[in-house]
């Protein structure tokens, strides 16, 4: 892994497999059997449990635990002490290790500083759980999740950006982009511009 730059005060269990170019900061915690993709950067004091995977450019900002069941797909951004959790009903006394859950987070989703997932969920692609949300549920492509509970409160661009209302032909540009998205189906939200999502979408 001479391609991958590890803090001296890190620790990484072997086996576990490292992208090239990823970065693994002061204080982490890599246990066995974890999968981390190419490009990834994890924070100070970040902890991936055995058996998690991390796609290709995945950024974990400081203090987030990644347990057993979480599993990142490419460009997700998990910002600082967001919460995963794997098991839905823990009690310090009976073990249920047979019990986890698993949680999914689709590709380029962001999650908030302080954000809680709770275990089971599916968080869809380019979807962004504000700061402090908790997510108790699946979430759609593109969809803005705000509060506690969260609930959606609008939809965002894959660049970022919050979509405004539709003009009268249902279409929403993206302010930084440019790109169109249009609700096909009530909520579903597609990105007219993407060629990957066209792909997507025929296939």
């Amino acid at each position: 892994m001479s391609d991958v730059f590890i803090h001296p005060s890190a620790y990484v269990d072997q086996p576990c497999t490292i992208g090239a170019g990823t970065k693994i900061w002061h204080f982490c915690h890599v246990m066995p059997h974890a999968t981390i993709g190419a490009h990834c950067v994890l924070g100070q004091n970040v902890m991936v449990a055995s058996g998690v995977t991390l796609g290709n450019n995945v950024k974990v900002q400081n203090n987030v635990s990644l347990y057993t069941g979480v599993e990142l797909e490419d460009d997700v951004f998990c910002g600082p002490s967001c919460v995963f959790t794997n098991v839905i009903n823990p009690r310090s006394q009976i073990v249920r290790h047979s019990q986890y859950q698993r949680t999914l987070v689709r590709r380029g989703a962001t999650i908030g500083a302080n954000a809680t997932i709770v275990c089971g969920a599916t968080i869809g692609r380019y979807a962004f759980i504000g700061a402090g949300a908790v997510v108790r549920g699946d979430v759609p492509d593109y969809a803005l999740m705000l509060g506690v509970p969260a609930i959606q409160r609008g939809w965002m661009s894959r660049h970022g950006q919050r979509l405004p209302p539709p003009a009268a032909t249902g279409i929403m540009c993206c302010p930084e982009s440019g790109w169109r998205y249009h609700t096909e189906t009530p909520g579903v939200l597609r990105c007219l511009d993407w060629p990957e999502e066209q792909a997507l979408h025929q296939g």
